[in-house]
């Protein structure tokens, strides 16, 4: 430790995690144990439209050896002269790092494994998602010692706040010269009563405080933990029930994981004959890829796509699906996690439904949809908003949860809908594409089948998707006289295109460049809008 110069520690956190709080602990902490302490703020704005920076700097020797001379402090950071960065956000410990603030022979690096995404990463209309292994290895070049671990899983299992959290992974790395005790002293709030008599938000922060003290300061699981995460920690993934045994001897190894995923959400989705049918079309594209891949060299990357893409999409969303979710037992404890409501608390939730007549035609027959919908449309083509109703369900209420559980219920009628029928059309002809695709060249059925992902979302968003999709295997793949690595480059340059822009105008600008029509235009009606008159002069 260089004992003439202060110690330098930048704060990096998000909206409403406490980072102003934890920088005050930490200025307490030095000045009760008397050493010298500056802190200054840069405010941001909300959420991962911006954080805010808090920047520390303690003088490691108390002020009784200093006599009467006192350091002097700097107001704000300098690039490449930290001793430390702690961040409650994977991709802002990045963004501090290209800013230049991290030095890979001085700065200690403490940052969070968990995303909160940006506005940017949620318009993408494919995965705009930011690679977080490329911002761990990042973390790992730029800085002389990391730890990387969830502080938001710890923050949410101990009942506090990441700034608990954040102290505790400061005091376990050894960077400022004050006793466990002292960080202590100052998370209790100065009371020096047990730890059962303190209050419950003191008890919390103690308890974050705690394991993350340890994630950090012990060597051997600090090194165990930082393997796991540099080789990509899936702890957040949900958990698959295991893979029946008929299943797992018709399906090879690479496909296991994939497969019992996409079998356990169609299972909980509508029901085990669902499961089934699941399984037998993902059956087909096996087939289909290993008469393409006879040896597997290629890893069976088109069945584990297909597995993937067919799960979501044979559990399209739907009001009998949300209901269900809403009105689980899991989702009222999440909520009740998530406002940090304890036991004697009192919680009211209330859902905002406002179904239209697409919603409610889905469930019913063909004949009776065709009339609802085609209703719709002609309110829509005489310049009238389309038919909705507004619901406002408290699903914390008796009746509340009731009426959730009653629509859920409903699934069975799910499959003698309209739209039950027209998805599973859809879905087959998307795998009979994939089938035809791969029996002529195994990277026009690969392609093909990443198609899948273009069905996301609900309402208009899914309704372009699947139309976009049908029309890329309806005119490029099946090109005539084009050979299948070319149909294979033209569908993957569509695919790309399509997830790129909303309007539409990059995918058909790729659909003419490779030789087919652009989707037809659709009709919209023109709404009017009287205008108030305004007042004279």
């Amino acid at each position: 430790m260089d004992h003439t110069r202060p110690l330098t520690l930048l704060v990096c956190a998000l909206g409403g995690e406490g980072g102003g709080v934890l920088t005050e602990w930490l200025v307490d902490i030095a000045r009760h144990a008397g050493y010298a302490a500056q802190s200054t703020s840069i405010p941001g704005v909300a959420q991962r439209t911006g954080a805010t920076t808090y920047y520390l700097e303690v003088f490691p020797v108390p002020l009784a050896q200093l006599g009467a001379r006192r350091p002097v402090f700097s107001l704000s950071p300098v690039p490449g002269a930290l001793d430390a960065i702690v961040s409650s956000e994977l991709l802002e410990t990045t963004r501090q790092i290209g800013n230049g603030m991290s030095a890979p022979q001085r700065t200690l690096v403490i940052s969070s494994s968990a995303r909160i995404f940006t506005t940017a990463e949620r318009m993408e209309p494919g995965d705009g998602r930011a690679d977080s292994q490329r911002l761990l290895d990042v973390v790992k070049a730029f800085s002389r010692e990391h730890h990387v671990f969830d502080m938001n899983a710890i923050a949410r299992d101990s009942g506090t706040v990441v700034s608990a959290v954040m102290l505790g992974a400061i005091a376990g790395s050894g960077l400022l010269p004050f006793p466990r005790e002292a960080y202590e002293h100052v998370v209790r709030g100065g009371n020096t009563s047990a730890p059962e008599k303190l209050g419950k938000m003191a008890a919390a922060s103690l308890r974050g405080f705690a394991a993350a003290f340890d994630a950090v300061s012990a060597p051997r699981a600090q090194a165990a933990f930082v393997s796991s995460v540099l080789a990509g920690d899936d702890r957040d993934a949900p958990a698959a029930a295991a893979l029946p045994a008929d299943l797992s001897q018709r399906f090879p190894p690479a496909v296991h994981d994939m497969l019992a995923l996409g079998h356990a959400r169609v299972l909980d989705y509508q029901d085990a004959a669902y499961a089934v049918l699941y399984a037998d079309r993902l059956g087909r594209v096996l087939d289909a890829e290993r008469a393409a891949d006879p040896a597997g060299v290629q890893g069976f990357a088109i069945t584990r796509e297909a597995a993937r893409w067919l799960a979501l999409w044979m559990a399209f969303d739907d009001i009998v699906r949300v209901a269900a979710l809403k009105g689980r037992a899991s989702r009222g404890q999440r909520v009740r996690q998530e406002v940090r409501a304890g036991e004697e608390d009192i919680v009211k939730v209330y859902d905002h439904f406002k179904p239209g007549a697409a919603e409610f035609a889905a469930l019913l027959p063909p004949s009776l949809a065709h009339r609802v919908t085609a209703w719709d449309r002609k309110r829509q083509a005489r310049g009238r908003a389309p038919w909705a109703l507004p619901l406002k369900v408290g699903s914390h209420s008796v009746m509340g949860m009731a009426a959730l559980r009653l629509l859920s219920s409903l699934r069975w009628l799910r499959r003698r809908g309209s739209r039950f029928a027209e998805e599973q059309a859809l879905i087959g002809r998307w795998l009979a594409a994939v089938e035809a695709g791969a029996r002529e060249a195994w990277a026009l059925g690969h392609e093909l089948a990443l198609c899948g992902r273009l069905i996301k979302g609900y309402g208009s968003t899914n309704e372009r998707g699947k139309e976009n999709l049908l029309h890329v295997t309806d005119h490029l793949a099946t090109q005539a006289g084009v050979p299948p690595a070319v149909r294979a480059q033209a569908v993957a340059a569509a695919r790309t295109a399509a997830l790129a822009d909303d309007a539409g105008r990059a995918l058909d600008a790729a659909l003419l460049a490779h030789g087919a029509p652009a989707r037809p235009v659709k009709a919209q009606p023109i709404r009017w809008m009287k205008r108030k008159p305004t007042g004279g002069a």
